[in-house]
Formats: structure tokens, C-alpha cells, sequence
């Protein structure tokens, strides 16, 4: 099967330019019938080696061919079919994104804590408040960086480095700085009445965000299982959570934080919360339409994100 492979250099739809891959483009192929686009893109990158194939994005009429392991035939390609080729740029694999976007605010956090006389310039004992806040804090990183290297399984996709770089600076100062200065601060000190909280306002603050990190985890494990490893398969999830909503998982991640919020009652954490509720909200209701569209008998009553609502 000949292929012939252009560069895709025009305007996205979004309006920003996009990378022309670098080579001797426009490129004649001859492939086998059965090749699969993996091998395809490992044609592309031995004529142009700087363009690797996880740097490319190949489309047909139009069509993104997502599937590596798909054959060229069963993609729709036919001799002298006509693929275009986007150069995505330097790229990084996305445990390793989750890894850095989580050790951010696991590691900047706790710095307000413990050199809070270098941070705020004066000496005052910590409160309880902001004791068990470091702990639910650390708790929920530590938590996401061990479902990201032993429970999440992920395709062989990856994503551009500069997202990589926007993601972590996101966590780091929104989740790590902006909480981290505002809730170990002297006004939330052991000497400010501020920092009081009834029995009961803790009981529910922790028992809250216990349930909801437990429950998040049981979601991931569950959507885990699902998947064969390096695989794009996708399955109809059930069970714990999911027969109320499509992604109860972000359900119990907001649900965490709004303990939290509660707790601590900062301006910062709220702001936290807001907008990671906000993207969790747009997530999940591009999956549930996903799901739809995928599965004819996926289940009609299920929500996006919060049961019988949304």
C-alpha cells in the first residue's frame, strides 16, 4: 500500500499555529496492507527522525487515527490515501506528568509549616487547625502519587511538555504556595481564636474527607480494573458510585476538598476548590457524553458528576 504524508502546518481550531514537522515532506510510503499506524509513524520518523512518533499526530479526511495498534486498513486507509502529519512537539508520558503535577504541592505545602518563622517573620505556635490541615493536605497527595505509580493504568499517549510545565505551576502555586501561606499563617495560630473549631466541626471536617478519599480511591481502583494495561479500551464502569454517576471519582475528589474548605474555612482552599470543581465538572461531562455515544445501553439514568442533578 502506497501512502502519501503530509505536513499539517495551518491554524488549529482554536486559532494558535500549530508546529510543520520537520523532514522532506510531502514523503511516498509503501506499506503492507496489515501495517498497523504504529508502524506507520515509525516510517514518518525514519525519514524524519526528529520527529518521532510520539510526536506526531496523524489524521485522514479529517480523522484522527488514535489507535496505534489499529491497522492501516481497518483506519480507512487505501492506496494512495493522503494522511496528514502534525508535529506536537517535545513530549512526556503521563504518570510522569501526574507524578510532577502531585510532588509540587506535596513538597511546597508543608514548607509554610516549618519555616513558618523564615515565611511570615514573627514566632507563634501552631494550632491544631493547621496541624491536621498539613495532615489532610499531605494525606491527599501522598494518596494521588501512589494511585498514580501502582492503581492508574495508562494508554502509551502522551501529552506536549509545555502542559506539563502549566499543569505542576497550577498545583504547585494555586494547591502548594496559595494554601500553604494562608492557612499556616500566625491569624490561624494557636493564639488566635480564628483557629477554634467545635469537636463536632472537626468530627465532621475529618470523617467527610476520610469518606471521600476512601471513596475516590475505590473509583480509580475500579476504573483500573477496566483496563488492560497500555490499552485504550473503555468499558461501561459499575458499581460503588458509579451507578449514580459517571464519574463518582471526581465527585468524592470535590467532595474532599470541600471538607477541607470547611475545615480550614480559607479563602485560598476555597478558591482551590472552586476551580478544580469547575474543571472536574467540564471533564466529567465530556466523558458521560462520551459514554453515550459509545455505548448504545449505557445506562439512561446516570448523571455526569452529581447524582440526580448534573
Amino acid at each position: 500500500m502506497q501512502i502519501r504524508v503530509e505536513k499539517r502546518s495551518k491554524k488549529s481550531t482554536d486559532g494558535t499555529a500549530e508546529r510543520a514537522p520537520r523532514g522532506p515532506f510531502p514523503l511516498s510510503l509503501e506499506l503492507s496492507d496489515d501495517a498497523s499506524v504504529q508502524e506507520l509513524k515509525a516510517a514518518i520518523a525514519k525519514q524524519a527522525p526528529k520527529l518521532t512518533p510520539e510526536r506526531q499526530r496523524l489524521t485522514l479526511d479529517g480523522q484522527a487515527l488514535l489507535d496505534d495498534r489499529r491497522s492501516l486498513t481497518d483506519a480507512g486507509l487505501r492506496v494512495g490515501s493522503v494522511v496528514q502529519v502534525k508535529d506536537l512537539g517535545p513530549q512526556v508520558g503521563w504518570r510522569t506528568t501526574f507524578i510532577c503535577e502531585y510532588a509540587g504541592p506535596l513538597l511546597a505545602n508543608p514548607l509554610f509549616y516549618l519555616l513558618s518563622r523564615t515565611v511570615y517573620g514573627v514566632d507563634f505556635t501552631h494550632s491544631p487547625l493547621q496541624t491536621l490541615a498539613l495532615i489532610m493536605f499531605e494525606a491527599h497527595f501522598v494518596k494521588r502519587l501512589y494511585e498514580t505509580v501502582f492503581v492508574h493504568k495508562f494508554s502509551n499517549g502522551t501529552m506536549p511538555l509545555l502542559n506539563l510545565v502549566k499543569n505542576t505551576a497550577y498545583y504547585t502555586l494555586l494547591a502548594g504556595v496559595s494554601v500553604g501561606f494562608w492557612v499556616y499563617g500566625p491569624w490561624y495560630g494557636a493564639h488566635d481564636a480564628r483557629s477554634v473549631r467545635s469537636p463536632f466541626e472537626t468530627y465532621v471536617a475529618v470523617g467527610l474527607f476520610v469518606f471521600a478519599e476512601v471513596s475516590n480511591y475505590v473509583t480509580h481502583a475500579n476504573l483500573s480494573s477496566l483496563r488492560p494495561p497500555g490499552t485504550r479500551v473503555r468499558k461501561i464502569p459499575r458499581g460503588y458510585g458509579f451507578d449514580l454517576v459517571s464519574c463518582p471519582n471526581y465527585t468524592f475528589e470535590i467532595l474532599a476538598w470541600v471538607a477541607f474548605t470547611y475545615y480550614t474555612r480559607s479563602l485560598a482552599a476555597l478558591a482551590f476548590t472552586l476551580a478544580g470543581a469547575g474543571q472536574m465538572y467540564v471533564w466529567a461531562v465530556k466523558k458521560h457524553r462520551n459514554y453515550r455515544r459509545e455505548f448504545p445501553d449505557y445506562p439512561k439514568n446516570r448523571k455526569a458528576l452529581i447524582p440526580f442533578l448534573l
